[in-house]
This record gives C-alpha cells, sequence and structure tokens, in this order.
C-alpha cells in the first residue's frame, strides 16, 4: 500500500525510475554475450578400427584387446577406455584426463596403431582416429535426456487430447 502513496505523491520520481530501468535492461541485453554452441572442450578421442568380415569375437581378441592394452600403457593421460565390437568394426572411446594435451595423445595413438597394425589379421587397415567435439553430435543425441520430458512434446498431453 506504501508504494501506490508514494507513486501518487512522487509520480515524476516513479517515472524516472522506471525509464532507468528500462535503459539498464536495454544496454544489459545489447551487451550480453550470447551463445548457442558454447565451446565444450571434450577430451575424448574414438579409434575405429574396420576389417569387413570379421566376427565380433574375433575383432575383439585380435584387435580391440591388443589395442587397448597398447594404448593404456604407451598413450599418455588416459582416464579410461571403454571398447565395443560388432561385427566388422572395432570401437575404442579413450577418455584423457581434463588436463591432458589431446594432439599429442592423438599422435601416440596414431603411432602405436601403427605398430599394432603388424599383428592384425592381413589386409586390416589403420584406424579412423576421432577427437570427440561438442560441435562433432548431432542435436538428437544431445537433446536425447529430454525426450521423455512433456515439454519435448508441447502438442500431447496435458495440452491435447486424442478423442
Amino acid at each position: 500500500m506504501w508504494i501506490v502513496k508514494l507513486a501518487l505523491r512522487r509520480p515524476y520520481t516513479i517515472a524516472v525510475m522506471a525509464i532507468l530501468l528500462v535503459v539498464m535492461g536495454v544496454l544489459s541485453a545489447s551487451r550480453m554475450v550470447v551463445d548457442i554452441f558454447p565451446a565444450i572442450d571434450i577430451p575424448v578421442v574414438a579409434v575405429v578400427w574396420n576389417y569387413p568380415g570379421l566376427s565380433a569375437e574375433d575383432m575383439e581378441r585380435r584387435v580391440v584387446i591388443i589395442s587397448e592394452r597398447a594404448y593404456s600403457s604407451t598413450v599418455d593421460g588416459i582416464s579410461r577406455i571403454e571398447s565395443q565390437s560388432i561385427p566388422g568394426i572395432g570401437l575404442l572411446k579413450i577418455y584423457f584426463q581434463p588436463d591432458a594435451d589431446i594432439g599429442g595423445a592423438i599422435a601416440q595413438i596414431s603411432s602405436v596403431s601403427s605398430t599394432i597394425l603388424r599383428i592384425t589379421p592381413p589386409g586390416m587397415q589403420a584406424p579412423n582416429v576421432i577427437r570427440f567435439n561438442a560441435s562433432n553430435l548431432p542435436a538428437p543425441f544431445s537433446a536425447a535426456g529430454a525426450a521423455w520430458s512433456w515439454c519435448a512434446r508441447p502438442f500431447r498431453w496435458p495440452f491435447f487430447r486424442r478423442s
């Protein structure tokens, strides 16, 4: 109630405060830095071995396990290694410490991979070494957590009901 009495007694003060609030809001909005895709440095490297016709068990036994052991003992700054073998493809995700030199680690991975090629099945090519980056991931993967929330489906319940 006291704010109404103040506004009625001093209308110019309230008008100046409102204009000042609008000016400050416009200045703040114009100087605000907006980044839709912020720079997120993910210290992860993927190594993809490819050999068509090789079963998942053979890929794991003859390529993936050997690669895991070689990378963990040779490459610096590794936090953990995750691997997956499917027929014809061996995928290794190598997670690094936050302060690791990823460029040097990729060079080490490439050199160790060329050494591993000597004991892999004949005709196998060098693996693809891919550095993960937030811009490499498609939008559906980054929004997968919101897929089950009701806000991700605005044209369904509770707004519209099917009859």
